[in-house]
């Protein structure tokens, strides 16, 4: 993959559509995916990048949501068919025809779409969302996937509410997050980890409440029965059956990570009416209430600001898990 930027925007502004001067972008592990044709079906030559904050720079005739000169972000997707039973209660990411994708996706007229390694993109103002003036515009960047992706769950299952307890399981980009968004929302945070160098940053940095070694089995144990919410960020294979031992009756066991495989016994998840579910990131109307949540709560992701002339480092950085806790792409600046 090259890191040139694009020179100028391609495409005409819609009456519906707002151009974006792109600002920073954040590299997430869909770049890795994508560009490395890990799916099996990249188009290439192939733009990455679905974690897109800017400024608008033109609006088409019908925008009335955002004017010139405002900051904006641009998460995973850019188009739905805005009919179906999923569009019309804005949660667009299970579109019953299918999202358009950020990049790599095939939009309405055929052509493939470019994400946000780039100076510009044009996007229907159904999928833009306001950054708060007072949110800090590169530290935004993370929340359009990362944060959604374990925001979406947290509220969907209630876990926004006090006195509740969650385990985090993987301490990431999205991990760290989850971490943050639970302390806001005033639960017991407990972060499930195989490396006991996160600890320090775990409990005084991201401030959780507990850290647990994931390997050792006379902690974990001790924990049965404890956990209300436990949402797996982590794409590596864990032992399900052991952390469904570990939520109470009823708890809710949310994936957001793909593992290669999920399996486990009938009876860890019948016996005490357990539930494991799956999770995409959100849609249009929770995103921005997730923006505005976070800039009233100060909840910032912890980013390392690089230009794009490092995007190829960055990405195998990436693949290395060697990030504390996210990349941002500073776009703009790279080109000065």
């Amino acid at each position: 993959m090259k890191s040139n930027i694009l020179a100028s925007c391609p495409w005409s502004v819609g009456s519906d559509d707002v151009s974006i001067t792109i600002l920073y972008c954040g590299v997430c592990h869909a770049d890795v995916v994508w560009t490395r044709n890990k799916m099996g079906h990249s188009n290439y030559p192939l733009v990455p990048g679905h974690e897109i904050v800017g400024i608008v720079s033109e609006v088409g005739a019908n925008v009335d949501r955002f004017k010139v000169g405002e900051n904006v972000g641009v998460g995973t997707y850019v188009n739905s068919c805005r009919d179906c039973e999923f569009c019309n209660s804005e949660i667009e990411i299970h579109c019953s025809k299918g999202s358009t994708y950020t990049f790599d996706g095939v939009d309405v007229d055929g052509t493939i779409t470019k994400g946000g390694y780039s100076t510009y993109i044009v996007v229907h103002q159904r999928y833009c969302f306001r950054i708060p003036e007072n949110y800090p515009p590169q530290l935004a960047a993370p929340l359009l996937c990362a944060g959604i992706t374990v925001y979406t769950p947290m509220v969907r299952h209630n876990m926004n509410r006090p006195g509740k307890s969650l385990g985090v399981v993987g301490l990431g980009g999205l991990g760290h997050l989850a971490v943050k968004f639970g302390k806001a929302f005033g639960l017991k945070v407990t972060v499930f980890s195989t490396s006991v160098s996160k600890r320090d940053e775990a409990l005084n940095l991201l401030g959780a409440d507990k850290f647990v070694i994931s390997s050792d089995e006379k902690e974990m144990k001790a924990l049965g029965g404890t956990f209300d919410f436990i949402i797996n960020t982590a794409s590596g294979d864990v032992s399900f059956d052991l952390y469904l031992s570990l939520l109470k009756t009823m708890g809710v066991l949310v994936l957001v990570g793909f593992p290669n495989e999920v399996k486990f016994l009938p009876g860890s998840l019948n016996l005490g009416s357990k539930i494991v579910a799956g999770s995409l990131t959100g849609g249009t109307k929770q995103t921005q209430e997730m923006l505005v949540f976070c800039a009233e709560h100060k909840i910032y992701p912890e980013i390392e600001l690089i230009p794009i002339q490092y995007c190829n480092e960055a990405i195998e950085r990436v693949v290395k898990k060697d990030v504390k806790y996210r990349f941002v792409i500073d776009i703009a600046n790279s080109l000065k």
